[in-house]
């Protein structure tokens, strides 16, 4: 299972189309940070296509391989050989927070449910294939208070664990606010204590 707070996410919307027997099938792929934008994703791309044969699509709106947030319809195929496939390859892709929309053109020849099972599993492994990845980092606020003979080497953990300063105010003492990722926060907290002595004060959410 990947990290609840640090995983792929897609960065930007991609298309792959695949032609099997005549029928088109078009896997769009965006992001999905909630059900709601997952379903407003949908709506758009089968008002794009709304004269396809069907739109099908799944979602999974969390991190990789979570069932807590997750969504499929087959629009109209036998029941199990769209929506249930198309999530299957989601859940197991490694990217959080994605749904996809398989819009299928129908060219005239019958695929069985097994040949429509593979169909969609393809249209969507087309499109990840080709899709744009970024990484989605959940922070949290960090409120620290050092002497300034310590001020260096906080400034160095800082750097270290990937936090950023959002504001600091220098008065008999330094205050620095941070933006921490959370898997980081832990670490950078014992690093500050051990660089300061335990002399740190610390305040979070800020």
């Amino acid at each position: 299972m990947a990290d609840p707070v640090r995983y792929p996410v897609p960065a930007d919307r991609c298309s792959a189309v695949e032609s099997i027997e005549r029928s088109r099938f078009i896997c769009t792929i965006g992001r999905a940070e909630s059900p709601e934008r997952a379903h407003a994703f949908i709506r758009e791309v089968a008002t794009v296509h709304g004269n396809a044969t069907h739109n099908c699509w799944a979602f999974v709106a969390g991190a990789p391989g979570s069932t807590q947030r997750i969504g499929m319809s087959d629009d109209g195929e036998p029941h199990g050989t769209a929506g249930r496939p198309m999530l299957t390859v989601l859940l197991h892709s490694g990217v959080g927070e994605i749904a996809a929309v398989v819009t299928r053109y129908y060219g005239g020849t019958q695929l069985g449910t097994g040949g429509l099972v593979r169909a969609y599993s393809l249209a969507v492994q087309s499109a990840l294939a080709i899709l744009p990845r970024a990484e989605r980092v959940e922070y949290a606020g960090l409120t620290v208070n050092v002497a300034y003979a310590h001020l260096s080497a906080v400034q160095h953990a800082v750097q270290s664990f990937e936090a950023q300063v959002v504001a600091d105010v220098y008065a008999e003492q330094v205050t620095l606010q941070l933006r921490v990722p959370v898997s980081h926060l832990p670490a950078l907290r014992l690093a500050i204590g051990n660089a300061t002595g335990g002399q740190a004060l610390f305040a979070e959410g800020q």
